[in-house]
């Protein structure tokens, strides 16, 4: 490997490296490394903040390494406890298998399946007895465990920490016993379930892994880590506009955060955006079109990242209306004037314009809801048969009268 490859692999969108020179020393012996990652499927999708340690997985498949991909079937139903200020809900196996399939499909979209390993922690737990649970914990001391920041602070707090959880960092270092892990890699927040890992093959006469963490994206808040749970996400299989859209939103200080953990722009470039943005030379909506652009072209294509763009530009920077929405049908009563009375909940539910009646409650309460440029705070409106709904910033529906009998 050249010396820019090694600055690339280990320098550019990593946190930290545990033993960085151990880890060059497997690199430029020649050994095909086995690298893990594994992932809880706690919820079904994948955000930006995933791609950016999907995106270092790739570039050592590149150089010939394989992905070893750890389906946490077992430690998803106790809950990643990183971070969380109180317990977690346990998933049951019909979710787990449920998000499982929809994470994979995404996870393929960034990494390549043909030089990826698929392993189920299933595949070693559901032989897993009392005796085997009992020696893997004989093996740590709740001192170490309690070491874990969220644990301590949690304790510390006298907020309540179930012994299942205590029991998911121990399972998930096992997993790298199981699938003998040359390198773990993780979100700065793993760090200590992938050291625990390194420390646990180290008692079974293993060489210790080497753990390559990422840092963790901000979200579109500006302010905490990007989580589906936090609702500052970016979705890679929400539609372009939406994608573009979000990341226009993020505040001025993540353009070049984003740029280098998200983008494959040359680094000189990168630095040449910062001297722009510290002296004010440039107006940071133009960088954030930019970023906008790549990163929806990325996920769907050019083609669609332009139209993304030119979207945005009508809908956005000129006030005007986008030239297709998407027209549903509404079942309504007729009222006077040529209006109709309408409960907007049912039809934007079904078509998954809202998740559901709660959302659509929330977003009517922020004034996030507009009928022909006007807010509203009901779910019942009157509107003309081709009336417009604007329904959070990016989403439009044109109205189409089902039917005209009965009354609301």
């Amino acid at each position: 490997m050249t010396a820019s490859k090694f600055e690339s692999l280990l320098r550019r969108g990593v946190a930290e490296v545990t033993v960085e020179q151990e880890l060059i020393k497997l690199l430029e012996s020649g050994k095909r490394l086995r690298l893990k990652q594994g992932f809880d499927p706690s919820t079904p999708d994948i955000h930006l903040g995933h791609v950016v340690g999907l995106r270092k997985l790739r570039q050592f498949q590149e150089l010939g390494h394989r992905i070893i991909l750890v389906v946490g079937d077992w430690t998803a139903r106790i809950g990643d406890p990183s971070g969380q200020v109180a317990t977690r809900p346990m998933l049951s196996p019909q979710e787990v298998e449920a998000n499982t399939r929809t994470y994979l499909k995404q996870f393929f979209e960034v990494v390549d399946k043909a030089k990826t390993e698929v392993r189920w922690q299933s595949e070693w737990y559901d032989k897993f007895g009392l005796h085997e649970v009992i020696k893997l914990t004989s093996k740590f001391t709740i001192a170490q465990l309690m070491a874990r920041e969220d644990f301590n602070k949690r304790f510390n707090a006298g907020n309540p920490i179930s012994l299942a959880e205590m029991l998911y960092p121990l399972l998930q270092a096992y997993d790298s016993v199981v699938i003998q892990a040359d390198v773990e890699l993780g979100g700065t927040d793993q760090k200590f379930n992938c050291l625990l890992g390194r420390e646990l093959q180290q008692m079974s006469g293993q060489p210790p892994q080497q753990v390559l963490l990422v840092p963790l994206l901000v979200g579109t808040d500006g302010k905490l880590k990007m989580s589906n749970s936090f609702n500052n996400h970016i979705g890679i299989d929400e539609s372009p506009q939406e994608m573009y859209g979000k990341v226009m939103s993020i505040p001025d200080h993540l353009i070049i955060d984003y740029f280098q953990l998200i983008t494959d722009t040359p680094d000189e470039e990168i630095a040449g955006f910062t001297k722009q943005l510290g002296s004010h030379s440039i107006n940071p909506m133009m960088l954030k079109k930019r970023l906008a652009y790549e990163i929806a072209a990325q996920f769907h294509g050019a083609k669609s990242a332009k139209e993304a763009e030119k979207y945005f530009s009508t809908v956005f920077q000129r006030r005007k209306l986008p030239e297709e929405i998407p027209e549903y049908a509404f079942t309504a009563s007729r009222a006077e004037d040529e209006l109709y009375r309408i409960d907007i909940a049912s039809t934007l539910v079904k078509e998954g314009i809202v998740k559901s009646n709660s959302e659509l409650k929330r977003l009517l309460a922020q004034g996030a809801i507009e009928l022909d440029g006007n807010k509203i705070s009901s779910n019942i409106i009157d509107a003309h048969n081709g009336s417009v709904l604007k329904v959070g910033k990016r989403s439009f529906v044109r109205i189409a009268i089902e039917s005209s009998s009965g009354g609301l």
